[in-house]
């Protein structure tokens, strides 16, 4: 039969388990606190407040910066009874295309502060547009011309309006010059996704430049216009 601890041994055994107990608690708290606070003191190095921020960030995904819409006119041909019976028709309806950035694949790597002068350097993945959205609904003209225009002809030259006008604002979404304008756009949406953590961290004037995949291999960062705070770039986009 074990030998019964005394009450002392007991008591001494009680407060040891209470010192360890208070020893994890406080070791947690102040853990919380090194992560909430001290990254964010000036003069802090820039690793940990990178890292912060993509902690407040990590549950965000795809961000919509811009939408292209407009008007598209498509036409089609349809060609049946060996050549005899021939049908056009053109159509007109508006349409949408959004661009979004997966911010989800922003990571700690690919963000940079630099104390020197609070800049926050992002370095984003490129936009991407959405699938294009004719909406063959709201069509503004239909016209279809042809001695006799069969009820399969009809379906074949819906059909065929329709696959042409996604096609022609899908195209018009990816040209160089509508890319550029939605990167312009990103870069306040982005700026504007960082303003709340970088303000929670005390940095609320900081600059904001974010940079996309191919400015990156044409340029180095010394060469991007560093001079506006994310003040600036919201009061801008709105």
């Amino acid at each position: 039969m074990a030998p019964r601890l005394s009450v002392s041994a007991r008591r001494w055994l009680l407060v040891l388990a209470a010192l360890v107990a208070a020893g994890a608690l406080a070791f947690l708290a102040y853990d919380r606190y090194r992560e909430a606070y001290v990254a964010t003191e000036p003069g802090g190095g820039g690793a940990p407040l990178t890292e912060l921020i993509t902690a407040r960030l990590a549950g965000t995904s795809a961000l919509k910066v811009a939408t292209l819409s407009g008007t598209v006119q498509s036409t089609a041909s349809d060609v049946r009874g060996f050549g005899w019976l021939r049908s056009d028709q053109v159509v007109k309806m508006p349409y949408s295309v959004d661009y979004f950035v997966d911010v989800s694949r922003i990571g700690s790597g690919d963000i940079e502060w630099r104390a020197s002068d609070r800049t926050l350097i992002v370095n984003a993945p490129d936009i991407a547009p959405a699938r294009a959205n004719v909406d063959e609904a709201r069509r503004s003209l239909v016209r279809t011309t042809g001695i006799f225009v069969t009820r399969k002809a009809a379906e074949e030259l819906a059909r065929r309006t329709s696959l042409h006008a996604s096609e022609q604002v899908t195209t018009a979404a990816r040209t160089p010059e509508r890319m550029a304008q939605a990167r312009a756009a990103a870069r306040g949406a982005i700026a504007a996704l960082y303003a709340t953590p970088l303000r929670a961290l005390g940095q609320g004037g900081a600059r904001v430049v974010v940079t996309f995949p191919t400015e990156r291999r044409a340029r180095s960062d010394e060469q991007w216009d560093v001079s506006r705070s994310v003040e600036d770039v919201l009061t801008n986009t709105r």
